[in-house]
C-alpha cells in the first residue's frame, strides 16, 4: 500500500490557507497524515512589530491554523525576502521531505507575483527531486528515501500569473465541505488583516480568500467553492499515471478535460 501522507508547502504563514487548506483538510478527512511547513518566518508582515516579535506572532498564529487543519506543523527556514533557490535551503528543505515523506505535495505555483513565492515554488520541486538521492546530502542528515511522490501546483494569488494572464487550474477539488475550517484557519492570521489592508490594499482579507474560492468554484462548473491545482510532470516523482489527490478525493476532485486537451495540443 502506498505511503497516506500529504503535505503542503507556502512561501509565508497565511499562505497554504489562502490556496492550498481546504484540500489539505480534505485530505485529512480522507485518512491521510498532513503536514504544514511555510518557507519563510514571515518577519517583514508588519509596519508594527519589529522582526524579533514579529517571527514570535506568525508561528502561533500558524501554529494554531496548523491545529485548526488537523496538520502537523514544521517551523519556518528563512526570512521574508530570503527565500532564496539557494544550497542551504534546499539541504535543510529535503531534510524535512525526508522525514515526512510525503506521497502528495502540494506546493505553490510555478507563475505567482512576487519571488517569495516562484522560489518557494521551486526549492520545493528540487528538494522532492533529490530526496532518494543517496549522495545528496542535507541538513541535518538524513537517509535517502526512494517511495513516490506527486507534485500538485496551487493557483497563483489573484489567479493570474505576474503578467496579468488567467491560470486554469488542470483539476478542481471541491472545497465547499470544509469551507468554513479553511476560513477559521485563515483568520488565525490576525497579524496580517491590517498589514495587508495598508501595504497591498487587500481590505478585506477573508473575503478575498473567499472571492478566489467562488472564482476557482465557477471555473469547475460543478463546485461552489474549489481549490485549483496542476500536477507536475511525473519524471523523478512517481509513475506517469500516479494521480493520488483524485484517487483520494474520488468525486470531490474534478479533473478539466479541456486543460488535458490542451496540453497535448501544446495550447
Amino acid at each position: 500500500m502506498s505511503r497516506r501522507v500529504a503535505m503542503a508547502i507556502g512561501a509565508h504563514p497565511d499562505d497554504i490557507e489562502f490556496m492550498m487548506a481546504g484540500t489539505l483538510r480534505l485530505l485529512k478527512l480522507a485518512g491521510f497524515e498532513t503536514h504544514y511547513l511555510n518557507l519563510s518566518t514571515g518577519s517583514c508582515g508588519s509596519q508594527v512589530y519589529p522582526p524579533a516579535r514579529l517571527r514570535v506572532v506568525r508561528r502561533r498564529e500558524a501554529q494554531a491554523a496548523a491545529r485548526l487543519l488537523g496538520a502537523t506543523w514544521h517551523a519556518s527556514l528563512v526570512d521574508d525576502m530570503e527565500i532564496y533557490y539557494a544550497d542551504p535551503t534546499l539541504r535543510r528543505l529535503t531534510a524535512v521531505l525526508r522525514e515526512v515523506g510525503p506521497s502528495i505535495l502540494l506546493v505553490p505555483s510555478p507563475q505567482d507575483y512576487m519571488e517569495d513565492h516562484t522560489n518557494a515554488c521551486r526549492l520545493a520541486v528540487s528538494a522532492a527531486f533529490v530526496r532518494g538521492m543517496n549522495n545528496y546530502r542535507t541538513t541535518p542528515r538524513r537517509a535517502s528515501t526512494p517511495h513516490d511522490v506527486t507534485l500538485y501546483h496551487a493557483m497563483p494569488t489573484g489567479l493570474r500569473d505576474p503578467l496579468r494572464r488567467r491560470i486554469i487550474p488542470g483539476a478542481f477539488v471541491n472545497t465547499g465541505s470544509v469551507f468554513a475550517e479553511k476560513t477559521a484557519a485563515l483568520a488565525a492570521h490576525h497579524s496580517q488583516q491590517d498589514w495587508l489592508a495598508e501595504t497591498q490594499k487587500m481590505n478585506q482579507y477573508l473575503a478575498t480568500m473567499e472571492r478566489y474560492s467562488r472564482e476557482v468554484g465557477k471555473m469547475s462548473r460543478r463546485f461552489a467553492h474549489a481549490e485549483g491545482w496542476r500536477r507536475h510532470l511525473h519524471w523523478g516523482y512517481c509513475a506517469e499515471e500516479a494521480d493520488p489527490l483524485r484517487d483520494a478525493l474520488g468525486k470531490q476532485c474534478r479533473i478539466n478535460p479541456s486543460y488535458e486537451a490542451a496540453l497535448e495540443r501544446g495550447g
